[in-house]
């Protein structure tokens, strides 16, 4: 089966600690605690699928129980995963989180079996099972920071990507600063939020919209950047800058909402949205995943 878009980067299993209570360091509350599958490559193709998109995946998951487990569920939800590295001596990776009525209080992201297998993931793009140097994949592809910096730099200069659409999102503020090498990719849109533009930036934009004007100024093609629920900005090359605001809502969950975000534009578009409409629909998804009404 063809895929209409690949998934790069993490794929994992989400544990989510989550409570009602406001939280601070130290706190102690009752709550629910849940194990997902995760990881913002994960994250994105499940949107893509729900909006009925057929996504591949190329990621690192091992061979263990926990591997298998996580492949099935990715099976049951109409992910494609003919394509992931599988590894007979690296775990499944893991992401711990915890988050309360305040937001999000901490996480900790486990992908060093992603890291570790380095250009393993993106075979199939050089062995002909979805492309090889002399004719690449044209289509979609979404990227995330997990990958090393070291791969994320190839990739940017790599001929294998350089006819894809690319849709780059930064795994975590973090991680946001390995995406400079793909900063100034013709064909790649940056998916951020106000602090890992600032990151990208050096900056201290105190708006989404600044802050895409200064991505812009830095060379960047094209940038969507959120501000939780303050307004949210686009900023294409040449076109300038537009901007929206989320819709209001009651805040149930954190994790997960940006590649919701990111995926919900990436079928707006495909399906002929222009700017603003695509914006809108993407605020739109992601608002509704916070509140909670549509599930993992």
């Amino acid at each position: 089966m063809t895929p209409d878009i690949l998934c790069i980067g993490s794929i994992l299993w989400d544990i989510i600690g989550r409570s009602p209570a406001s939280m601070r360091l130290g706190s102690d509350v009752p709550g629910r605690i849940t194990r997902l599958p995760g990881g913002v490559a994960m994250n994105i193709s499940m949107t893509l699928a729900r909006f009925g998109m057929r996504p591949a995946l190329l990621s690192a998951i091992g061979r263990d129980p926990e591997g298998d487990e996580l492949v099935a569920a990715c099976a049951r939800m109409g992910l494609l995963t003919d394509h992931v590295y599988r590894s007979e001596d690296l775990p499944t990776d893991r992401y711990m989180a915890i988050e309360g009525a305040n937001g999000l209080i901490a996480a900790i992201a486990d992908a060093h079996s992603l890291e570790a297998a380095g250009d393993k993931i993106l075979r199939p793009l050089t062995n002909g099972a979805l492309g090889r140097a002399e004719a690449p994949w044209r289509g979609l592809i979404a990227l995330d920071g997990n990958l090393t910096e070291q791969l994320l730099g190839e990739i940017a200069a790599s001929p294998l990507f350089a006819a894809a659409d690319l849709r780059v999102a930064p795994a975590s503020p973090g991680k946001a600063e390995r995406l400079l090498p793909l900063l100034k990719h013709p064909k790649a849109s940056l998916y951020v939020n106000l602090e890992e533009a600032n990151l990208l930036t050096r900056g201290q934009s105190l708006t989404a919209a600044a802050a895409a004007e200064a991505l812009l100024a830095r060379g960047a093609a094209r940038v969507l950047v959120t501000d939780g629920g303050r307004p949210c900005a686009e900023g294409t090359a040449g076109l300038g800058v537009i901007v929206d605001r989320p819709p209001p809502v009651m805040v149930a969950r954190v994790t997960g909402a940006g590649d919701t975000f990111m995926a919900a534009h990436i079928v707006a578009e495909r399906a002929g949205a222009d700017r603003p409409t695509a914006l809108a629909r993407a605020l739109a998804a992601a608002a509704t995943y916070v509140s909670g009404d549509i599930g993992t």
